[in-house]
């Protein structure tokens, strides 16, 4: 990303850089999509955060593939579970309007 200012260390500093969480971020966006949408949130939230982190030069940049792929399926995750929420509330509206299950014509 352009205009993001790259961290440089002090002369006689050594480089530090935490390490990445892309295994990590990879499995609670496959978790989000298939289990559980929050932690398709978190996910998300993580990803997002390590993939500023390497552009800032802050976090080893190795593990960007995995960390944005865990970032994408935790958004599909968090909107499938979304979709489906709406899904379930329209239904439910739709048959409480209509008189229920056993209602006859």
């Amino acid at each position: 990303m352009e205009g993001t200012p790259q961290v440089q260390p002090q002369p006689g500093q050594p480089v530090t850089m935490k390490p990445h969480r892309g295994p990590v971020i990879l499995v609670l966006g496959i978790i989000g999509i298939v289990l559980c949408f929050i932690t398709g949130i978190i996910a998300w939230v993580m990803g997002s955060s390590d993939l500023k982190e390497m552009q800032q030069g802050l976090r080893d940049p190795e593990g960007e593939g995995l960390t944005r792929a865990g970032m994408i399926c935790g958004i599909v995750g968090t909107c499938l579970a979304v979709l489906g929420l709406l899904w379930y509330f329209i239904v439910i509206v739709i048959i409480g309007a209509s008189g229920g299950f056993g209602a006859g014509c």
